[in-house]
């Protein structure tokens, strides 16, 4: 098999796992504190990377990759999971869902920068397309909700961009599985004594739908999903494989409806689908 078409695979596979995260997420704050969220499903996939860094003998990485590690778990293990979790308690998640039309071009801006990719000029303005129709929706649609909310959703966007790029660009070298489960574990020394602090006093009044979305996003949303895109992105391009992040509204906005019963409007739907053709066409000229 090709590592493009691997890529490509790895990515689809990574992204249907993220498109749980938002539902699971809005689930677990409904009766978990944000930070206590962030911090405790951080510490648990961190426990469970150190169990697999161990067992498959890995070697400690070079200082040189330290810096990388520390930003991607920056991006991705405390910045994206916090912001939602703070703007999930403003928004529904099908509102939120739709701000994830913006993570390719920030993915891609970030390829270009840290990356060393130069995408074509015509994919630029398939995904300024999709971004602007993603955008526009926040902006003006009366469902929004909260403005801080969306405010939230915005730079929760712009710093998990940043985590995948750094992180896909790292993988080059050290490994999908490697870089996630290595940034998980140096999360661990802030993330662990932050998750106790923040503690809640009792956990009788937690929901079982609430468990069941921590449990989501501790193991699935925070190292498994990444193995599969950290993979996928380093073997079939940064910009190109993060254009699939626009499938990932259609499914997350579906598990919203299904399990969380929330309404998605036929606007919600329109921008999915106006994202989805948008980087189609960029997907094109990402080479």
């Amino acid at each position: 098999m090709k590592s493009t078409t691997s890529g490509w695979i790895n990515g689809f596979l990574g992204i249907t796992i993220f498109a749980g995260s938002l539902p699971a997420t809005r689930a677990a704050v409904s009766d978990l504190n944000p930070t206590f969220l962030t911090c405790a499903r951080a510490s648990v996939a961190a426990l469970l990377a150190a169990i697999l860094l161990i067992a498959l003998r890995q070697r400690l990485p070079g200082r040189e990759t330290v810096l990388p590690l520390l930003v991607t778990a920056l991006g991705v293990v405390v910045g994206f999971p916090l912001l939602t979790s703070l703007a999930l308690q403003h928004v529904s998640s099908a509102h939120s869902i739709v701000f994830i039309g913006l993570l390719p071009l920030c993915t891609a801006i970030f390829a270009v920068l840290r990356g060393g990719e130069r995408p074509r000029p015509a994919f630029w303005l398939f995904s300024l397309a999709g971004s602007t129709v993603v955008a526009g929706y926040a902006l003006f649609s009366e469902t929004s909700g909260s403005s801080i909310g969306d405010l939230y959703m915005l730079v929760s966007v712009i710093v998990c961009g940043l985590g995948y790029a750094e992180g896909a660009r790292l993988s080059r070298s050290l490994g999908g599985w490697q870089v996630i489960s290595w940034a998980l574990v140096l999360s661990l020394p802030v993330m662990l004594p932050l998750a106790l602090l923040t503690l809640p006093v009792s956990f009788s009044k937690v929901s079982t739908p609430a468990w069941i979305g921590f449990a989501y996003v501790s193991v699935f949303s925070m190292l498994i999903g990444f193995i599969f895109w950290y993979r996928g992105l380093a073997l079939g391009g940064i910009a190109a494989v993060g254009q699939l992040q626009l499938f990932q509204p259609f499914m997350a906005l579906g598990l919203a409806a299904l399990l969380l019963h929330e309404t998605v409007s036929w606007m919600m739907l329109a921008v999915s689908l106006a994202a989805v053709l948008c980087v189609a066409g960029a997907k094109k000229f990402a080479g």
